[in-house]
């Protein structure tokens, strides 16, 4: 009994043996070809030995990814070549991944997985290599081209334009968004590589209607026409005649702003050779002595707006300097003039 038991124990080592032998002799038949189921960046490469996966790779990724990322915008268009980016591929390097993941186990498990047919079902990334800094250049380029700053509405008050230069919609590149669509399209080995660089509109900080509530009342002053008009909200409304300073006297050319207002208004009167007698004294508000009727709003160093009885000034060089108005009109001005209203002297 010993002995056939020992026969028997004999005969079954031998056929393991034998079966180990075989099992190894098929697994060694295999080395070289890359399991079912293997995708290397999406590219099938089941069955395949190292050289043909290899063949493989470089036609189905390195001939799409060799055409240049085309990015589009308002009429532009930008490019960014596989060379400028410094694109590569471990073609290699994937492969040997692939085999790996394929011999990964060991002899009798990759066996019995291949005699049942049974697939690895492994996804493995490409090892891509590209310039970050290239992207950002790229896209600092279509920044420039097409980024387009807001404008706000202005008025050039300095020279007297009292006509607003309205404002203007500005442009803004969405930056991030685009550096990640063009790293997309860039590792990307579809037929499109073309990118839309998208923009947001910038809406300016002042509004025409910002600047007019900005302005509630400007004077413009014409003294060669002997005219004041009030402009309200930018928007001229009423022109009135007036007087200015005579020659030697002349009123002051330039921009000024509305610094004091007062009803019937008390006369400091200059020390001037003209004042005579007057000079140096103050002459009530209301008096006949005081040539200041009604309504007073002071522009620069003792000249300013008033109402006068001398009506047959009006439309001459006639004053010491201020701006004389007949006294309804001046009157009717007042109340729509705030001070630190601008006033603009040609």
């Amino acid at each position: 009994m010993r002995t056939r038991a020992a026969v028997i124990a004999a005969v079954v080592g031998l056929l393991l043996l034998i079966g180990a032998g075989g099992v190894y002799a098929y697994d060694r038949a295999q080395a070289d070809t890359i399991g079912d189921g293997v995708r290397v960046g999406g590219v099938d490469i089941s069955g395949l030995t190292p050289e043909q996966a290899r063949a493989k790779l470089r036609t189905a990724v390195l001939d799409p990814l060799s055409r240049p990322v085309v990015v589009r915008g308002k009429g532009e268009k930008f490019r960014l070549t596989a060379e400028r980016a410094k694109l590569a591929v471990d073609i290699d390097g994937s492969v040997d991944a692939a085999i790996e993941r394929t011999r990964s186990g060991n002899m009798f498990a990759r066996t019995w997985r291949e005699l049942r047919g049974e697939s690895l079902d492994a996804e493995l990334e490409l090892d891509i290599d590209y310039s970050k800094v290239a992207i950002r250049r790229l896209v600092k380029r279509v920044d420039k081209a097409l980024d387009k700053p807001a404008v706000d509405a202005s008025v050039d008050l300095e020279s007297g334009d009292v006509t607003p230069a309205p404002a203007q919609l500005g442009r803004r590149v969405l930056k991030q968004r685009l550096k990640r669509d063009v790293k997309r399209r860039l590792l990307d080995t579809g037929p499109v590589k073309t990118v839309r660089a998208r923009t947001e509109v910038v809406r300016p900080k002042v509004t025409t209607e910002d600047l007019a509530e900005r302005y509630p009342a400007v004077l413009v002053v014409n003294r060669s026409a002997f005219q004041l008009t009030l402009y309200k909200k930018l928007k001229a409304v009423k022109t009135y005649g007036i007087a200015v300073g005579q020659v030697g006297l002349e009123t002051p050319a330039g921009l000024y702003h509305i610094q004091s207002k007062a009803i019937n208004p008390a006369w400091s009167v200059p020390n001037s050779d003209w004042a005579g007698s007057l000079a140096g004294q103050v002459i009530p508000g209301g008096t006949p002595q005081n040539p200041l009727k009604a309504r007073w709003l002071g522009i620069y160093d003792g000249a300013g707006i008033h109402g006068t009885d001398a009506e047959g000034s009006i439309g001459t060089a006639a004053s010491h300097g201020c701006i004389r108005m007949r006294i309804p009109e001046v009157i009717e001005l007042y109340d729509q003039v705030p001070v630190n209203a601008p006033v603009y002297i040609s």
